[in-house]
């Protein structure tokens, strides 16, 4: 009778390749983006960016809270493998994060020391804001020649998939399987909850009218295609063309929509902190308010400029583990784990990241026009639209 076991090695391959990728990944879509902010005066950019910096922020930290409320522990078979233990006390943690981050970059993305990668990233992109216009283009040619890298490795997920799952049934049985319908029904149930009632309610104050015309509109028009598409640059002329059937400025909306497209990532986030703390969980990390208030604010950092790669969000968890001392094998199982449930996960966080950026670049506008004095009747508007 033939052996199965070798469909585990497609497993093996596909979280080995990932963890090569991944920091190297990070590192660039990071830097790139800081070097790319700039003070612009276009009219309502300034508001749909704050937008989009406070969606994200308040994404991450409602995933948090939801993965307190509902506590899932994921099947690991090398958990015994956890690093050191978090630190309890404030000045531990800053301590530990400090001198990490600041070790050699070559050797944080040899290692997978996120931190380090995160901390050079941001120095480098922003020493980079000042550079010319041709080595920025550079830069960006070769952070979109990681992400074709990453994406082909991604074209693999399905036999990935397939060893990874075979994997875990077999040394887990199907207890295992069991935990991960837990995990999505938390994910989709937290990414709804963040745009039917956290993203309404910054619609309400950004425009004083009833959010939810505008916030289904946006959901029907842009989520709906993103949700099949499963990608957010796919989803940028939809986004656009939705821009003008609202009548907004050409001006804002054609800068808005594609740095939303991979700047606002309120579904990214929430993926990441709700699987990172389901990993601590898991291992019996005890995870203290102010590494709960890092993890929040890192997750929203690192989150921006993954929404155009499917799966990308994904590939920053190890990042985020490493606030907790989990070793980069451990937080690697966490993404295979990720990819296994990608197929609704993915497909709800990218609804979600694209719909926001056609509500919230909506929202900018309208309050800028209110705080001026010439408001719009938002209901009206989409009366007109249908």
């Amino acid at each position: 009778m033939p052996s199965w076991h070798f469909i585990s090695i497609f497993g093996q391959l596909f979280v080995g390749a990932l963890k090569g990728i991944a920091p190297i990944l990070v590192f660039f879509i990071i830097m790139t983006a800081i070097s790319k902010f700039e003070r612009g005066d276009n009219s309502h950019i300034k508001t749909i960016v704050v937008t989009y910096v406070f969606g994200t922020v308040l994404s991450a930290a409602l995933g948090i809270i939801a993965s307190f409320m509902f506590r899932i522990k994921l099947i690991l078979p090398e958990a015994a493998k956890v690093a050191t233990p978090a630190p309890k006390d404030l000045g531990t943690v800053l301590s530990n994060l400090f001198v990490s981050a600041v070790s050699n970059p070559i050797a944080a993305m040899t290692d997978g020391n996120y931190l380090s990668i995160l901390f050079w990233a941001l120095v480098l992109g922003a020493a980079l804001r000042h550079a010319s216009v041709s080595t920025k283009k550079v830069l960006t040619d070769f952070t979109n020649a990681v992400g074709k890298a990453a994406s082909f490795i991604i074209e693999f997920a399905p036999l990935g998939v397939a060893g990874l799952l075979f994997d875990t049934v077999s040394s887990t049985g199907f207890a295992g399987v069991a935990k991960y319908t837990q995990l999505v029904v938390l994910l989709v149930a937290t990414m709804a909850v963040a745009y039917l009632g956290l993203y309404a309610f910054m619609v309400w104050l950004a425009t004083r009218q009833n959010p939810f015309p505008l916030t289904l509109w946006t959901l029907k028009e842009s989520g709906i295609p993103a949700f099949f598409t499963r990608s957010g640059a796919v989803n940028i002329p939809i986004n656009l063309g939705a821009c003008k059937k609202l009548g907004l400025s050409e001006k804002s909306y054609a800068v808005s929509i594609p740095l939303g497209a991979s700047a606002n990532s309120g579904g990214a986030a929430i993926t990441i902190a709700i699987m990172t703390l389901a990993t601590c969980f898991t291992l019996g990390v005890h995870v203290t308010l102010p590494l709960a208030i890092i993890l929040c604010l890192l997750t929203a950092l690192a989150s921006t400029g993954v929404s155009g790669i499917a799966g990308g969000s994904l590939l920053i968890i190890p990042m985020a583990a490493s606030i907790f001392g989990i070793s980069n094998d451990i937080a690697m199982q966490v993404v295979g784990i990720g990819f296994i449930i990608g197929v609704i996960q993915d497909a709800v966080e990218t609804a979600v990241n694209s719909a926001a950026d056609l509500l919230f670049t909506a929202a900018g506008e309208y309050h800028d026009l209110r705080k001026a004095g010439t408001p719009v009747d938002m209901n009206a508007v989409l009366r007109k639209i249908r």
